[in-house]
């Protein structure tokens, strides 16, 4: 068995080991500093303050780059700027269709002299030998990601430049992002309660849970990311349930010029319980597996190999939709309200703990940039690593060539704004949960915003530029 990963630090180098049972002779590493790459920093109070500044830096380093920024909107407004600018300069987020982020993935292949203005989205699988400039105009989430993102520049070892702006006026993206995961306490005990109902009680164990996480999440408010967390929590931590094979409720196909006769002249079960059983509407076919199988008495997963056979030779083009999660109950589920609610404050507080070190990572991160050492012994002292010769300072990062610490421009308090946040609670007049009025007021997306369609109602962000932990409703 081999491990591999580029940005393990020491404790979680150790933790994969202890994992998979590898003994410490068996980890090796490779150094982490590229002497090729400049690790630079400047600090702004706004970003009107360092756009000039952006368009300077690549006027001086020309070649291909990328600007590295949080949010997809940002990918738009930067690209627009410069080229407004004289730069050739694309947009690129994961909120692009398919063959528009191949052309610009291939377009930068092939030129060197395109500037990418991207999110984390861009990058993975481009192994692009002479990207000149790697920039972060947002704070990174973690030192782990800014090392697998400065990472893309000057893989054919000449000298890159990587910039990293702090910005007073955007560093609330940070409370933004690491705050968007954790749900409110009421919905991690109800999505608890739903799937311990009065039905998954009274299972055996090895009986099974069926659920649709997409629906959980509207209904609770709660992200995929996060839901699937509470369920690995309950298998992992809490030895409640096991994960099985997904299934699907719903089955639509096409049929070929050939469906009719081969349909027509299968006599399997199988056959005739799919032709007596999907209903035409327009030019599609729907049918009801489960329907079908408690009809006709025929094994459900023999009416979706028919239906796959069929599919895989051409006579329709099927298309399954409708996941159901499915888990085995490996362990007597909780069944007191009692019960419930610790369970639900077990996971909770992990959830929260974690919040709080999503937001640690970010200061780890600041911490390099604003401290009083050399850039690249920092970061590879993150990594366990050092300088070669036991070096103390690189010499080509900014404290190195200026000995001067960079400082971060803190935006001036803003005072409470009464009037945005009644705005607030005068459009959402459901008020069962404090949490997702914080979040609708610092922009910060969720299930049940986006179900609203607030996205680009004013008051969505409209207190993006308060604290987040003296909001009223998060105290």
């Amino acid at each position: 068995m081999v491990c591999l990963t580029a940005t393990a630090a020491p404790r979680v180098a150790q933790d994969i080991c202890k994992a998979f049972d590898i003994d410490e002779a068996g980890l090796f590493r490779t150094s982490t500093y590229r002497p090729n790459l400049h690790l630079l920093a400047e600090s702004g109070k706004t970003k009107a303050e360092l756009n000039p500044r952006l368009c300077k830096f690549l006027k001086e380093n020309p070649g291909p780059s990328i600007v590295y920024v949080t949010l997809q909107k940002q990918t738009e407004e930067l690209a627009l700027m410069l080229t407004r600018n004289g730069f050739k300069a694309k947009s690129f987020h994961a909120g692009m269709d398919a063959p528009s982020k191949a052309r610009i993935q291939e377009d930068f292949m092939r030129r060197n002299d395109l500037i990418i203005v991207a999110t984390i989205a861009f990058g993975m699988g481009i192994d692009k030998t002479n990207i000149r400039n790697v920039v972060h105009y947002n704070i990174p989430s973690s030192l782990e990601s800014y090392s697998q993102e400065i990472g893309r520049a000057g893989r054919d070892g000449a000298i890159s430049k990587c910039m990293f702006y702090v910005c007073g006026e955007d560093l609330h993206l940070r409370e933004m992002f690491a705050r968007g995961d954790l749900p409110s306490k009421e919905s991690v005990r109800g999505v608890i309660g739903d799937i311990f109902d009065r039905t998954t009680r009274g299972l055996p164990i090895g009986g099974e849970i069926k659920r649709s996480l997409i629906t959980q999440g509207k209904d609770f408010d709660i992200r995929a990311t996060t839901l699937a967390n509470i369920y690995a929590q309950l298998e992992l931590t809490h030895d409640l349930i096991r994960a099985t094979t997904p299934m699907y409720t719903k089955y639509t196909f096409k049929g070929s010029g050939e469906y009719s006769k081969r349909i027509n002249s299968d006599k399997s079960p199988e056959a005739h319980a799919i032709r007596q059983n999907a209903t035409k509407a327009s030019t599609l076919f729907h049918i009801d597996i489960d329907a079908a199988a408690n009809q006709f008495k025929v094994p459900r997963t023999d009416l979706i190999r028919k239906l796959n056979d069929l599919n895989e030779t051409g006579v329709l083009e099927l298309k399954p939709s409708g996941v159901l999660n499915v888990y085995k109950v490996t362990n007597t589920p909780p069944k007191t309200p009692g019960e419930i609610e610790n369970l639900t404050k077990s996971i909770y507080d992990v959830m929260a703990k974690r919040e709080k070190e999503a937001l640690l990572r970010t200061e780890q991160m600041l911490a390099l940039i604003t401290g009083k050492a050399c850039f690249t012994k920092a970061l590879a002292e993150h990594f366990g690593d050092s300088l070669p010769d036991d070096k103390k300072e690189c010499g080509h990062c900014t404290w190195c060539m200026t000995h001067v610490a960079v400082v971060q421009q803190i935006p001036d308090p803003v005072p409470f704004n009464d009037g945005r946040f009644k705005a607030i609670l005068n459009s959402i007049p459901a008020r069962d949960d404090a949490r997702l009025l914080a979040r609708i007021g610092f922009g910060i997306t969720s299930p049940r915003s986006t179900a609203m369609k607030l996205g680009r109602d004013p008051i969505f962000g409209s207190m993006d530029d308060h604290n987040f932990e003296v909001h009223p409703v998060c105290r």
